[in-house]
């Protein structure tokens, strides 16, 4: 009976029953949403692929519900052999192989950290900014696009709200200072919160 049984499967790996030299491995065990083929050497009829559901099972004629999930291909094997042996005179030949593994999706990546600032007056762009945490001033001057004809850019306003106290500290910057190099305010690193303020310029600025 083992050579017969050694035989069959050899044969059957021949003809691919067994469609990847990962799921061939005796170890690996079977998830839902795997498509298992089965032969049953004495019954041509019986031969199959079953499609393990969501809950770990698949039905098979004369054999029931039949669990599958977490269990390797000899476990099946065996349980199979069982449950079909009483109708067949002798012990039946069933061997089992993957036809198709389940579609294993992909973990999703995980999103970067961002803080997020509010810029509002005289800026190109205004409303809620996401920036990189560590993003400087200059560099979230320049995710608002710069500043519109309108702005006094000589009194740009950075407003950072203490999150412990709820008191709100007021920073006047001088953006062509900070362009030219001459101060480096533009290194401020901005933090969660923070409101850039654009005030519009007067009449003689």
């Amino acid at each position: 009976m083992w050579k017969i049984r050694t035989l069959v499967a050899l044969v059957l790996l021949g003809v691919g029953v067994i469609a990847s030299p990962v799921v061939a491995q005796e170890g690996y065990r079977v998830q839902p949403g795997d498509v298992i083929r089965i032969e049953v050497i004495e019954d041509e009829s019986l031969n199959r692929d079953v499609l393990v559901l969501p809950d770990g099972t698949f039905s098979f004629p004369l054999a029931g519900s039949v669990r599958a999930a977490g269990r390797t291909l000899g476990q099946i094997d065996s349980t199979l052999t069982a449950a079909l042996e009483p109708n067949f005179a002798s012990t039946p030949n069933v061997f089992t192989g993957i036809s198709r593994l389940a579609d294993r999706a992909e973990a999703p990546e995980a999103e970067e950290p961002v803080i997020e600032i509010f810029v509002i007056g005289e800026a190109n762009t205004t409303g809620a900014i996401p920036l990189a945490p560590g993003a400087t001033l200059l560099q979230a001057f320049s995710r608002m696009g710069g500043f519109t004809n309108f702005a006094a850019t000589k009194r740009v306003q950075l407003r950072r709200t203490d999150p412990s106290t709820g008191a709100e500290k007021i920073y006047v910057l001088n953006y062509k200072d900070i362009q030219d190099g001459t101060s480096t305010n533009g290194q401020i690193a901005m933090r969660e919160g923070d409101v850039i303020l654009v005030p519009q310029r007067g009449l003689f600025e």
